[in-house]
């Protein structure tokens, strides 16, 4: 929606001239005022009905989207603090949760207002926006925020501390004990031409994520165990992926961050139920080697698969030989599509890119490499471990590890039979 769209609307429901709306709504905006709060504002002004006065009182739960302006009283569970680039302008900006006996909200300050966990506020004239669905508190220039002397009892933890397997995205101000299980450093595009920064992984005892260190801090060493105060959570290819930058505290830990090493084992369904997961084994029937398995094209520029020389995105290209297989994988709950790289299809293939050429321009045919995996997978039991992303396409699993399950299915069979036989047997007993 555009400023002249909101600028249309305002004037609509207000009964006042466009254009006149539209140059306070621009001098607002231009001033970095939100523009949910400039409409507010300037609908106060105006002398709208809803927004004269003082703006309605509620408890948490029951702020909604259609609210312009709301007073609300709760404690302080979160504050972060980054920058970002707003209209053209660098600000610096605090974010995090409130919460009182009814729930949770996060909220927005675009002024320092000198938050700290635990505190117990009054915000007075907070401006409702939406985000990702829900709404959020703007605390600026319209909010009055006023600290009370006595605490709020409520149901909620007071402070960011989480675990990796407890972060979601949206989450801001978090604090994490994690080791550096993997990192590296890249050189990207950014908003101000090329930046480097760190990536990789972080891990503890309840699992793995990806991170992003925005302004790479020295603290930040693979095998290194830290704490980190002040990251958000944003969501990267359908998981959580854990944020650094610039107001971000590192610390190096006396002790070693444990874990990381395994991933959760759950069962398709459960996986797939989860929306998405960085990391996580799955045990399942490999029934079907889709198309678009074995020897494949990809375009040089975008890595994208090709059809018949051509890219989606580049058009005609002379495209890149490359493995891959996509797999189907079911263990009775549920299936999903398992995706091996080149690496994980060379050893279950018997050979590289080359061999899968010379294989193809012996029997003239490409397929013949898929059906030489198809032959080798088809029926038989594997354990796969990757990240899973859940989509309207449905659930996929970028494999990081597989292999053939090293135990019999007629013998574990077995084995769970006789331990049902005897539990019966035991029942009888008592």
């Amino acid at each position: 929606m555009t400023l002249d769209d909101h600028a249309e609307a305002l004037a609509s429901d207000l009964g006042v001239d466009k254009e006149e709306v539209k140059a306070d709504l621009e001098n607002l905006v231009e001033y970095s005022v939100p523009v949910e709060e400039a409409k507010s504002s300037l609908r106060r002004k105006y002398g709208d009905s809803t927004a004269t006065g003082e703006p309605t009182a509620k408890d948490l739960a029951d702020v909604s989207t259609s609210d312009s302006a709301v007073t609300v009283r709760g404690r302080v569970l979160t504050v972060g603090k980054r920058s970002i680039r707003y209209q053209g302008d660098d600000l610096v900006i605090f974010e995090g949760e409130l919460g009182d006996e009814s729930g949770t909200i996060s909220y927005t300050a675009w002024e320092d207002f000198d938050l700290a966990p635990g505190d117990t506020v009054e915000a007075l004239g907070a401006g409702v926006r939406e985000w990702d669905g829900d709404p959020e508190l703007n605390l600026g220039s319209e909010t009055t925020i006023e600290f009370a002397d006595e605490s709020m009892t409520i149901p909620h933890d007071i402070g960011g501390e989480r675990s990796l397997s407890e972060l979601a995205p949206g989450d801001r101000g978090r604090t994490v004990e994690v080791r550096v299980a993997e990192v590296e450093e890249k050189v990207i595009d950014g908003r101000d031409g090329e930046t480097a920064i760190l990536s990789g992984v972080f891990a503890d005892e309840t699992g793995r994520l990806p991170f992003t260190d925005w302004n790479p801090h020295d603290e930040i060493e693979e095998g290194g165990s830290i704490r980190i105060e002040n990251a958000y959570v944003r969501e990267f290819r359908g998981v959580p992926s854990v944020n650094v930058a610039e107001f971000s505290t590192i610390e190096p830990l006396d002790r070693e961050v444990e874990g990381g090493e395994s991933a959760p084992r759950m069962s398709v369904r459960e996986a797939v139920s989860t929306g998405g997961l960085f990391d996580v084994e799955l045990t399942g029937n490999l029934l079907a080697v889709r198309d678009g398995s074995g020897l494949i094209q990809r375009c040089p520029d975008c890595g994208r698969v090709i059809q018949k020389g051509q890219c989606r995105a580049h058009g005609d290209v002379d495209g890149e030989d490359d493995l891959r297989v996509k797999a189907i994988v079911d263990d009775g709950t549920a299936s999903l599509t398992a995706v091996l790289d080149a690496d994980l299809t060379e050893e279950i293939y018997g050979g590289d890119v080359e061999d899968a050429r010379e294989a193809a321009r012996d029997a003239m045919d490409q397929e013949v490499v898929a059906e030489s995996i198809h032959e080798e997978l088809v029926g038989h039991e594997f354990r796969v471990r990757g990240t899973l992303s859940v989509d309207d396409y449905g659930a996929n699993l970028e494999a990081t590890e597989f292999a053939a399950c090293a135990d019999d299915p007629a013998e574990r069979a077995r084995t769970l039979l006789t331990e049902a036989d005897e539990a019966g047997e035991t029942e009888v007993a008592e």
